[in-house]
């Protein structure tokens, strides 16, 4: 697999589960938040059950991609996922069809 399909297969994983999307991942896989490094399998798999408990299904069906940059290992999205995420970013290093790295930041509706 390339680095897109890959990210495809990430992408389209989140409709699937949380074992769909930790198929993307190893054990040496670590993903920066803003609430810190989360790092292998087990912590990848609490940060998505803490999304999928803290957020309705509907938000993973709001899931608009913005913009998707691909260049060897290296990939970028801008997404949202309106009214429950303006703004999110993740950036990915893939090696061997694997996510090594990523980011993932967010910008959630004010609460004004």
């Amino acid at each position: 697999m390339s680095t897109e399909n890959t990210l495809n297969h990430h992408l389209q994983a989140l409709n699937v589960g949380i074992e769909a999307i930790l198929s993307d991942y190893t054990e040496k896989s670590i993903l920066f938040t803003q609430e810190g490094p989360v790092r292998g399998l087990k912590g990848i798999q609490t940060f998505y059950e803490k999304i999928f408990n803290n957020y309705p299904q509907e938000l993973v069906e709001a899931i608009a991609l913005v913009r998707q940059d691909i260049d060897g290992d290296f990939a970028y999205i801008v997404w949202k996922a309106e009214p429950y995420i303006n703004f999110a970013t993740d950036t990915f290093v893939i090696q061997e069809n694997k996510i090594i790295m990523q980011t993932f930041t967010n910008l959630p509706p004010s609460s004004e």
